[in-house]
């Protein structure tokens, strides 16, 4: 046979592995979750990144946008040759309100302007099926993929569009993407809806004439040169186009599609560096105890093959290759575990985000740098055993170690005694001699308890999110905004709307908020004193109260501006008249989502100096008159948007458990998988160095569940003692976890509820007992004549 070619050390190293088999694949599995869960984020990070770079470059995907009022097509001559600007384009763009058959509710939309000639264009679609336009039919449309996959929507349906007052019916004649929506969300929208949003794309001709903007556009796209300055050209391009209602221009950081999908892949990569290392640190604390115990069982044979003649360096050989077949199998594991999950979420976020196409790909630097930092875990977690092989003398190393002393344990064992039996005594005096070996099996069950709590809490902070976003703060039941700021009288009018029980006020206003060098293009929302439907509250969710002067920042505004209460910040308003302005920070609130300034509504219009005028209304309304507000809020004119609480809640439920729900479930069942690896291997190594004990008690007389309870009852305490310290470790991942979520868009709570400590008690808990039952096994199949063998 094969094997009796070997050398006799590698004979004895493959006996030794197929001995150790369940230790060793346990071992193996926890280095595969961390190479598994580096390749899959690292992975996807790069094929994200990649992907996005190659769609936004392929279709001219632009670096700034200027929105306008209205301003002359001659204008873009000007603005082509402004320094930093490569090329430019200009377009309409205007929000509509959609209506498609078998949808109750109106749908918020946008639609804008083919180019007049074909040709490569900036922020180009991407025609997937169907036809453009016919120029001589102004009815044609194409419509964005997602809205379109959302309601079923093909080459040849029709819908319906309120274009500048006018109801009119539209023919979909091609179905499209756009890298300018590859994630499509609603403004003031904070996760995408596809059947609640929907873009369309009409011939220019057609409407100019719907928007009374021919041989005028309202919106610029610019493609910038290299290596110019984003800041200067917006600063100029505002200069130019102010006198034409300009509202800010903005680069592609502050574009919503591409700031969320930016914000995932900072994610992706913030998980990718701190998660992994965590993992395969467990895996170098697991090598250590796991291959020092085993090294201490087989003392008396490395004795042996000392005296036998074999060099210290052959001998420490086999150990080392030891280890390094178990790393390679847990390599081998982790990069099939990779793959395969990272092509999972490939698939998973080619839905998320409307990507034309998205494949998962690591490189091979990414595989060269899991493969060399899981050699160089396993080479400093097993060190200390290796050189003690080393240090071992034959003479030493053959002679059997003394029997332990529990001399020290008895005074207080024996106090005890009147209270519990035999065995306890027995597992009780067993921890107390072995303190060190007892403290390292625990801390590795916590830190893998640990794992499991960090991996999962962000989704039971989301939930909490989004419970205080849409029941404590946002309470309405409707969100409607208008074209244009409309007088406050526009909310009795509101109020006549069938089903409407009570309506709110607010208004929007665009403006740059300058605190020195630093700059924020925002929006200050202006809210009546008494709101109770739209509230300002804060993080311990408490009431905040507008006060009569001055604005309210979120602390994450203000950190970006690097501004405190009391300090005075300079606002640039982008309508009407665009007043400048030096407004004091009358407060500062911790919010968790978005960067918003607030202000009271009736000084907002005083510093303005305009009359009271409102951007929109906050309605509650009677459930069983929906139906009716609905039909009417479609064929109101003067109604830009309608955001519907309820489904958006459902959107952002929906959308958790596509996205982070499928993150959670992965690194749960990474986690769960080491705590079956760590509890599973403390038996095993505890069973290997006790045989002889057991055996021992068994031919005493004691029965095989004593025996098995002497070494699982020892194994229940160390879990238990377990527990506490698990959460705590959680505790801290979560908490490190939360400072690197620290975004623009989201700031995660630091929220880790009792289900999520109970299901983490759960998983080892059930590990435990799984690994306890496979001990048991072995307990039972004991052959105590072979184990009570004179050792010599």
């Amino acid at each position: 046979m094969l094997i009796e070619l070997l050398r006799p050390l590698d004979r004895k190293l493959i006996r030794d592995l197929w001995a150790i088999k369940g230790q060793a694949l346990a071992i193996a599995v926890v280095i595969g979750c961390g190479v598994g869960m580096y390749i899959m984020s690292k992975g996807m990070l790069i094929s994200l990144a990649e992907t996005r770079a190659a769609y936004y470059e392929r279709y001219r995907f632009a670096d700034v946008w200027a929105p306008v009022k209205r301003a002359p097509d001659a204008l873009l001559q000007q603005i082509n040759d402004l320094p930093d600007v490569r090329r430019a384009e200009t377009r309409i763009r205007a929000g509509v309100i959609l209506d498609v058959e078998g949808a109750a509710a109106p749908i918020t939309g946008e639609i804008q302007s083919l180019a007049r000639i074909a040709g490569p264009h900036i922020n180009d679609i991407v025609l997937r099926r169907g036809r453009y336009p016919d120029p001589i039919h102004e009815e044609e449309v194409l419509a964005l993929d997602a809205f379109a996959e959302a309601h079923r929507l093909e080459p040849g349906a029709h819908l319906y569009a309120i274009l500048n007052g006018t109801k009119k019916k539209l023919t979909v004649t091609g179905i499209v993407q756009s890298p300018e929506y590859v994630y499509a969300i609603s403004p003031g929208e904070i996760v995408p809806d596809k059947k609640r949003f929907g873009v369309l794309w009409m011939n220019r001709e057609a409407l100019a004439n719907a928007f009374d903007l021919d041989g005028a556009f309202n919106e610029a796209v610019i493609l910038t040169s290299a290596g110019s300055s984003e800041d200067a050209l917006l600063e100029r391009l505002d200069r130019l186009l102010k006198r034409y209602g300009a509202t800010g221009a903005y680069g592609r950081s502050q574009q919503i599609s591409d700031q969320f999908l930016t914000n995932e892949i900072q994610q992706l990569e913030t998980m990718g560096r701190l998660l992994p290392p965590i993992f395969l640190l467990v895996a170098t604390f697991l090598l250590n105890v796991v291959v020092g115990r085993l090294i201490d069982t087989e003392r008396e044979q490395i004795g042996l093959l000392k005296a036998f003649g074999y060099c210290d360096r052959a001998v420490a050989l086999h150990y080392l290759k030891m280890i390094g077949a178990i790393t390679l199998i847990g390599i081998l594991i982790g990069v099939i575990l990779g793959l395969w999950l990272g092509h999972g979420l490939a698939r998973m976020y080619q839905d998320y985000f409307r990507f034309p196409f998205l494949l998962f790909r690591a490189p091979a630097d990414v595989y060269l740098l899991s493969i060399g930092f899981s050699l160089v875990v396993a080479a400093v977690g097993t060190s200390s055993s290796v050189l003690k092989v080393l240090r071992l003398e034959p003479a030493v190393a053959m002679v059997p170690p003394p029997p332990p002393d529990y001399s020290r344990s008895a005074r207080w064992l024996e106090k005890l005694a009147r209270w519990i039996d035999q065995p306890s005594r027995m597992i009780l005096r067993h921890l107390y001699r072995w303190p060190k070996r007892a403290a390292m099996t625990s801390i590795g069950i916590a830190m893998s308890m640990g794992l499991l709590i960090g991996s999962s809490f962000s989704l039971d902070a989301m939930i909490y999110m989004v419970d205080i976003s849409f029941n404590v703060i946002d309470r309405q039941d409707v969100t409607v905004n208008f074209v244009e700021p409309r007088n406050v009288r526009a909310v009795q009018d509101v109020l006549h709307a069938p089903g409407v029980l009570a309506a709110e006020p607010f208004r929007a206003v665009p403006v740059v908020l300058r605190n020195g060098q630093r700059s924020r293009r925002e929006a200050i929302i202006g809210l009546t004193p008494s709101a109770d439907l739209g509230r300002l509250v804060d993080t311990d969710l408490h009431p905040v109260p507008l006060p009569r002067h001055g604005l309210v920042l979120s602390d994450k505004l203000a950190e970006l501006l690097a501004i405190g209460a009391g300090e005075s910040l300079r606002v640039e308003v982008r309508t009407g008249r665009r007043p400048e302005l030096e407004i004091t920070v009358a407060g500062i609130v911790k919010t968790f989502m978005g960067t918003q300034a607030y202000m009271d509504l009736e000084s907002l219009n005083r510093l303005l100096k305009e009359d009271i005028a409102i951007s929109g209304a906050y309605l509650l309304v009677d459930p069983d008159q929906t139906d009716a507000l609905y039909a009417e809020l479609k064929s109101t004119p003067v109604v830009a948007g309608v955001s519907l609480q309820e489904q958006a809640q459902n959107a952002f439920y929906e959308t958790l458990q596509e996205s982070l729900g499928t993150f959670v479930f992965f690194n749960t069942l990474f986690a769960g998988l080491i705590a079956v690896g760590v509890v599973y291997n403390s038996a095993r190594i505890s069973l290997s160095e006790r045989a002889r004990e057991l055996a021992s008690l068994r031919v005493l007389g004691l029965t095989r569940g004593e025996v098995s309870y002497i070494l699982l009852g020892e194994l229940a305490l160390l879990t238990l003692a377990a527990l506490p310290l698990g959460a705590l470790l959680g505790y801290l991942l979560a908490w490190t976890l939360v400072q690197s979520f620290n975004t623009e868009l989201f700031r995660i709570p630091l929220l880790v509820s009792s289900s999520t400590y109970g299901y983490a008690v759960l998983v080892v808990v059930v590990a435990a007992l799984a690994s306890g039952l496979l001990v048991r096994r072995r307990i039972n199949q004991l052959d105590l004549i072979a184990v009570l063998k004179t050792r010599e």
